[in-house]
């Protein structure tokens, strides 16, 4: 099983309503569709990168909205849509519906025109979407990953894991910095550069997984 991030810049007659209230020098830049219904109703949660009165006016050029909900948030505004239909075009929701792959929130709409999402499946079929998808928009391969089935696709060690733990009990992550390499060495009973090793693995893979996320 793979895990591919798909960047795709689709025309015009595709685009969802949002995108043209994220491109120019809008108050928003950045859409996050973070969850759907799978009923015939579309509900769904978006979060903004801007205030309530700019989610509000962007969310209103969505001809199918019923009613909202807004809930402001310390980087943003996270919205509660209820729609008789999705915006989407039909045949961008029929060549979805066809795909033997499951697609992963969030569904990022970027001031750019791109859209970035991620989809899980077998490499035969995640091809076949591929290539059904670049029939109808510009589409690039952003990251691939193998799929696993925990929360989150950070993989820490055991050993990499006891270290970020033991880095955080001597206070190596307080400000100003209380613990040292050294304290962590002694919590782990191994060598200094052996710590230090381990730290130093354990932040990269949570940097990854935290900057590939966004």
């Amino acid at each position: 099983m793979k895990r591919i991030q798909f960047s795709v810049r689709y025309p015009d007659r595709f685009r969802h309503p949002l995108q043209h209230q994220l491109a120019g020098d809008g108050p928003l830049t950045r859409a996050e569709l973070l969850m759907w219904s799978p009923t015939a109703e579309a509900t769904t949660l978006f979060w903004f990168d801007g205030d309530r009165a700019a989610a509000r006016g962007a969310v209103a050029a969505i001809d199918s909205l019923q009613t909202t909900s807004h809930v402001p948030d310390t980087d943003g505004t996270y919205v509660f849509l209820q729609q008789d239909a999705f915006e989407f075009s039909e045949a961008l929701l029929e060549l979805i519906a066809d795909a033997s792959v499951i697609f992963l929130p969030p569904v990022v709409f970027h001031a750019d025109g791109t859209v970035t999402f991620e989809a899980v499946g077998e490499t035969t079929a995640l091809s076949a979407f591929h290539d059904a998808l670049t029939e109808v928009g510009d589409l690039s391969i952003e990251r691939v990953q193998s799929f696993e089935r925990s929360g989150s696709p950070t993989r820490l060690t055991d050993r990499q894991r006891a270290a970020v733990e033991a880095a955080v009990a001597v206070g190596y992550y307080e400000l100003p910095r209380d613990g040292t390499v050294a304290d962590i060495a002694e919590r782990l009973d191994c060598s200094t550069s052996t710590a230090g090793e381990l730290v130093r693995k354990a932040e990269a893979a949570i940097v990854e997984n935290h900057v590939g996320g966004r």
